[in-house]
């Protein structure tokens, strides 16, 4: 049986499938991480109300819980890009597949990932939105999957690096599926 490792105590499933493999991070440990997210984008952000983008579909997990953690203003707004379709393996091909519906200029803006894989997608992401006149541009990620990038993101919020592995859970998909587990796990199915 999986154990969760944030108190290496027996975790099971609660969805019953075998594709789902050991589990990566825990659901405390993502509840207490993004605690943290949430005080120290609080701090940095002082007298300034941020405008928080969400990546659907992945992120908008991770993003609820994020603007609940952040005690100050804010905003929110949803842009949807593609760069997986149903694989496992992104295509490195990028396209917005719904565009924001926020005037960027002027706004301190904190782009919420769910995942940093290649680094492809924010790479393509930061230029497009930079290119819109923010008055700032920081990216949140919750998951940065170790030795895949392509390119080399600064990124001022990091929740967690993961193995290479392909995960699911927490907004995390495989066609679809397995986005509302509460914790992240490996996906050990067909790719």
């Amino acid at each position: 049986m999986p154990t969760d490792p944030a108190d290496g105590a027996v975790f099971v499933h609660h969805i019953d499938e075998p594709a789902l493999g050991p589990v990566v991070v825990g659901e405390e440990q993502i509840r207490d991480r993004i605690a943290t997210l949430g005080d120290e984008i609080t701090r940095d952000y002082q007298g300034r109300a941020p405008l928080l983008i969400c990546v659907l579909k992945g992120a908008f997990v991770f993003m609820a819980d994020l603007a609940r953690a952040i005690r100050l203003p804010l905003e929110v707004d949803f842009m949807a890009v593609s760069s997986y379709g149903a694989s496992t393996k992104s295509s490195g091909v990028v396209r917005i597949v719904k565009d924001l519906d926020i005037d960027l200029t002027g706004r301190h803006v904190i782009l919420v990932e769910d995942i940093v894989d290649s680094g492809l997608t924010l790479t393509y992401l930061r230029r497009n939105l930079a290119a819109r006149q923010p008055a700032s541009l920081d990216v949140c990620a919750l998951f940065v999957r170790q030795g895949n990038q392509k390119t080399q993101e600064e990124l001022r919020y990091v929740g967690f690096e993961i193995p290479p592995a392909f995960v699911l859970g927490y907004g995390l998909d495989v066609g679809e599926r397995f986005r509302n587990l509460p914790y992240v796990c490996e996906f050990q199915g067909p790719a």
